[in-house]
């Protein structure tokens, strides 16, 4: 057989193949539409806010005009509550959930795992290797820097870089950046973490709650340096404001939403037909647009510094609902 010919029998092939996952994906669709359309409901528990979640229901019924997305809308903690209080009772009022603390939903076995089609255009990093959740959008956390009291020679490239004497003083961590400190633990190991963090606690941190209004009072100027969602640096730069975050972290940690299938559905293929909606390209640009972080690996970043490739990622361990040492270690550490 000539090297032409062989060449020619590959593509053919290369060409059946795909043709095949194309028709096999269109199948699985196709099968769900038809119980979709008898269900004719979808329940979805979110943390999302209510303005996202009405973008995101108003593109998928305009898909499927036939389903009646239906929300729940709170805090993570807060749905995680209703829903173990929902379940313990025997009542199984959500399809689908979406939030942070997915990970300990499948501990207490309220999930039903469901890989989507779309799931094999997610890193590994952003999925349950038991099939129970995938990320659909994330944050980023990185240290920001204002631009006019930093200049980008001496700006932290490393976290390490944080326990330099001349940033004593300087530096602003929300006092609940639990997650934070535990994907540290994944990534660098207990004795590491510890000792950056007892060294990074000689440092006189300037406490502050919550991520947004640290990048707010950096930009401000009230400190140089804070630990921040590079989302929001991105959206305050395109806005003229003084900041910039640092690319080389290693890691870059990452806070997965995920959504997941409850393990007794009432409307099993309305739920799964919404999951890979949300898991599509589609459903991933509609997140993009809303000024959040995409989780899918094909759909262009927010800016060209947060393509996937380029970043040293590690997600927040999914379990970390359950695991109360983390925050005792935290406080101890920093002495809170």
């Amino acid at each position: 057989m000539s090297r032409i010919q062989a060449g020619i029998i590959a593509l053919v092939l290369a060409g059946l193949s795909c043709a095949g996952q194309a028709r096999g994906q269109s199948d699985h669709t196709a099968h769900l539409i038809e119980g979709a359309k008898n269900e004719r409901r979808v329940v979805w528990y979110t943390s999302l806010n209510l303005t996202e979640s009405k973008i995101l229901f108003d593109a998928f019924q305009k898909t499927y005009p036939y389903v009646q997305p239906e929300t729940f809308r709170a805090t993570a903690e807060t749905t995680l509550n209703r829903i173990l209080t929902e379940t313990r009772a025997g009542r199984w009022e959500f399809d689908a959930v979406g939030m942070s603390q997915v990970g300990t939903l499948a501990h207490y076995k309220v999930l039903a795992p469901y890989v989507s089609p779309e799931a094999a255009a997610y890193i590994a990093e952003f999925k349950d290797p038991a099939g129970y959740w995938t990320g659909y959008s994330s944050n980023y956390y990185t240290l920001g820097y204002n631009t006019k009291l930093v200049s980008p020679n001496e700006a932290p490239r490393r976290w390490e870089d944080l326990l330099d004497p001349k940033w004593k003083g300087k530096i602003s961590i929300d006092r609940e950046e639990y997650a934070w400190y535990a994907a540290l633990l994944e990534a660098w190991g207990k004795e590491k973490t510890h000792r950056f963090m007892e060294a990074l606690a000689r440092q006189n941190v300037q406490w502050r709650k919550g991520p947004v209004l640290i990048a707010q009072l950096m930009a401000a100027g009230e400190f140089p340096i804070g630990v921040v969602y590079v989302h929001r640096i991105e959206e305050m730069k395109k806005n003229g404001a003084p900041v910039e975050w640092a690319h080389t972290l290693d890691p870059i940690v990452v806070g997965i939403n995920g959504i997941a299938l409850s393990v007794k559905p009432k409307n099993p293929f309305a739920a799964r037909l919404f999951i890979d909606f949300l898991f599509s390209k589609d459903g991933q640009e509609i997140i993009r647009a809303r000024g959040r972080i995409p989780a899918r690996s094909d759909v262009e970043p927010l800016s060209p510094n947060m393509s996937i490739s380029k970043l040293k990622l590690k997600a927040v361990p999914s379990d970390i609902g359950l695991r109360s040492d983390y925050i005792k270690d935290f406080r101890r550490i920093f002495g809170l």
